[in-house]
């Protein structure tokens, strides 16, 4: 959304803010990365595996909007946006692209429908961190693609929403292929997919906000890091807004047990 202007152009008074670099943004997998700037030219941070990361996290405020590579700041106190610069949700109804009514699973066995544009399938799939996917329908629009994705929400063994808080649990577990093979085996499976994020995990990360530590890997908006013997799962969203300084994070974090040896 572009940021409210006066008559001239200029931003709003009060809109702008110098000299202080914020996390304004960020990429899921499959090129994950968090994006920075101060007003100005937008920096991207690749988060590669193996990279080590050193950022701490000062004050949180609205990240403001970006138009191109370029950033205009905000300094009102909602966050990660405030209501000006709150980011508008695709309506997949006002599409008439052609769109795939797709399943996914997440580890172990939460299993969603959900709609994309058709040539977007297997990168929206990635961009959600999804371990199995399945394209099940091919609809001619997004109106269309509305209607059937209620009509196969009818199933209980499906959601229409699988928020981050429920897949970290499941990110160091396998599929149950046995409870997915079984979903599809109602629907006429027109392609279907298998996603490995490298994260090699046996236990389940400890939930966190930091930029702080070695990546293990992103899956979706999951990023992965270990630190101090800890493997840490972290909402790339939750990130968003923050004020950030290089230097590693020197606040106190929970660690896992296994950090205790």
């Amino acid at each position: 959304m572009r940021p409210r202007r006066q008559g001239n152009g200029t931003p709003i008074p009060g809109c702008r803010l110098d000299g202080r670099v914020q996390i304004v943004g960020y990429e899921p997998s499959p090129d994950a990365a968090v994006l920075l700037a101060d007003g100005g030219a937008v920096e991207r941070i690749p988060l590669a595996t193996g990279r080590d990361l050193a950022y701490s996290l000062g004050e949180r405020h609205c990240a403001g909007t970006v138009q191109g590579d370029h950033h205009v700041a905000c300094e009102r106190s909602g966050a990660p946006y405030c209501a000006a610069h709150e980011r508008p949700h695709y309506d997949p109804a006002t599409s008439d692209a052609e769109h795939a009514v797709y399943l996914a699973a997440f580890a172990p066995d939460l299993f969603k429908v959900g709609i994309t544009r058709a040539r977007r399938l297997e990168t929206r799939l990635r961009e959600q961190g999804a371990d199995r996917g399945a394209h099940v329908f091919t609809v001619t629009d997004g109106e269309v693609a509305l209607q059937v994705e209620d009509d196969v929400y009818e199933d209980p063994r499906l959601t229409q929403w699988v928020q981050v808080t429920q897949k970290v649990p499941g990110l160091h577990r396998p599929v149950d292929d046995e409870a997915w093979l079984a979903l599809l085996a109602d629907f006429t499976v027109h392609e279907s997919f298998t996603f490995d994020y490298g994260l090699s995990l046996t236990d389940q990360p400890v939930s966190e906000t930091l930029l702080t530590g070695t990546v293990r890997g992103v899956q979706g908006r999951v990023l992965v890091v270990e630190r101090g013997g800890t493997v840490y799962g972290v909402d790339l969203r939750d990130l968003v807004g923050y004020e950030v300084r290089e230097g590693e994070e020197d606040r106190e974090l929970q660690s896992s047990l296994g950090a205790w040896g």
